[in-house]
């Protein structure tokens, strides 16, 4: 049975006496798989900052808010780094036939991406020069199955690439020379990243898993370890220092219905015995943030773009 429920509070005042059920439990970056590109930062249970581009074609795989305020996100069909005022500062169109879900910053000066396509590759591109410095190919399932080959990567504190092969049942770590340092097999993995101590947090659409250095699992989460929720589609977990979990439940817009009263909760902060302590429902006004793939928590320590790649810095 959960532990907590948290309902979205619907004005700036929590709507449950208790402060642990607010939704100012934790301030974040907020955008997901949808019909139109909606980006968010919610601080202190109010949406302090929002993008909406309701004509856009492509939807938000990735997106990352960087220390300076600008905004980083890969759309499917191109990538855009943006201000804070929303100006775009660098952008880059996909390739007819080839798309991009996933892009990290290395810095403030350099971006690396990774490019569905029939010959997939992984690129690292100078945002203030516009030219690519470094790019290797990468193997996947089936090259002629651009959608579904690849959906987010997550540059490591030692300076690797750690990709989620996802049509090729796999994670696998590389240098910035594209050497593979390190895979592990895993059915349908949609994101990976590696933790404090070694050990490498891998995520599906209904399954959460963590394994250490030799691929042994030391922890992992299903849907039915939730009991009571709805789990539409995991998507990308981060593990937190208090040691709980913290992952979204992505509802597909194209194919279900997003009736506020029928969705599922947007994401869930889970504890090492899988109990929820925290739940995002925020599809009513003026909280509504739509279907949830990736959120950045505000309140962890570090900046998002203090990751190195090899030599790229």
């Amino acid at each position: 049975m959960k532990s907590l429920l948290l309902l979205a509070a619907l004005s700036s005042t929590v709507a449950s006496a208790e402060p642990s059920v607010s939704l100012a439990r934790h301030d974040f970056f907020y955008a997901g798989e949808a019909k139109t590109q909606d980006l968010y930062i919610v601080r202190k249970g109010e949406i302090v900052w929002s993008h909406h581009n309701p004509g856009s074609r492509g939807e938000i795989s990735d997106a990352v808010l960087l220390s300076n305020g600008n905004v980083l996100y890969a759309h499917q069909y191109g990538i855009t780094l943006m201000d804070a005022e929303k100006k775009v500062l660098w952008h880059y169109d996909t390739p007819e036939g080839c798309e991009t879900h996933t892009a990290r910053p290395i810095g403030t000066e350099r971006v690396v991406y990774i490019q569905n396509g029939h010959e997939p590759k992984c690129v690292v591109v100078n945002v203030v020069t516009g030219k690519n410095e470094r790019e290797f190919p990468l193997k996947v399932g089936n090259p002629n199955g651009v959608h579904g080959q690849f959906r987010h990567a997550e540059l490591t504190p030692a300076g690797s690439l750690l990709v989620a092969h996802m049509d090729h049942g796999k994670v696998a770590e590389y240098d910035d020379e594209g050497k593979e340092i390190w895979t592990t097999p895993f059915p349908g993995p949609w994101s990976a990243t590696r933790l404090p101590d070694g050990n490498t947090l891998i995520t599906a659409m209904k399954l959460i898993r963590e394994v250490d250095v030799s691929g042994k699992t030391v922890w992992e989460c299903r849907p039915e370890d939730l009991s009571g929720c709805d789990i539409r589609g995991f998507q990308i977990s981060t593990r937190l220092p208090n040691g709980n979990t913290l992952v979204n439940n992505w509802v597909n817009s194209w194919s279900q219905s997003l009736d506020p009263d029928k969705v599922p909760e947007q994401a869930y902060e889970i504890t090492p015995d899988k109990e929820i302590v925290w739940q995002l429902d925020a599809w009513d006004a003026p909280v509504e943030l739509g279907p949830a793939t990736t959120i950045q928590l505000l309140d962890l320590p570090g900046e998002a773009e203090d990751r190195h790649f090899g030599a790229f810095r």
